[in-house]
């Protein structure tokens, strides 16, 4: 069985989805305070940068970890081109 996770970046992923997570508490405490709408795009904004932050970051892991470590994914290359690059294609999409 091949090891997975994410051993080296699980303390500062976890940092940064926690700081993620209270951004997002935040904009929903300005939405029910009627804040300027503005400020509440601009926090939105911000988490949504923190966001992809972290996935790019999952890639650089991915990468690094799965692929050349060889430690999970499919065996062949094609296939874990092929995974890769749908990965890569729905967070571009989103």
């Amino acid at each position: 069985m091949t090891e997975r996770g994410y051993t080296a970046t699980k303390d500062e992923l976890q940092t940064r989805l926690a700081r993620i997570e209270g951004q997002v508490r935040g904009v929903s405490r300005m939405v029910e305070q009627d804040r300027y709408c503005i400020d509440v795009l601009t926090q939105i904004s911000a988490i949504r940068s923190a966001l992809d932050r972290v996935a790019l970051g999952l890639v650089d892991d991915h990468v690094r970890h799965c692929l050349i470590g060889g430690h999970g994914g499919p065996e062949d290359p094609k296939e874990q081109a092929d995974e890769l690059m749908g990965a890569v294609g729905r967070f571009i999409a989103s």
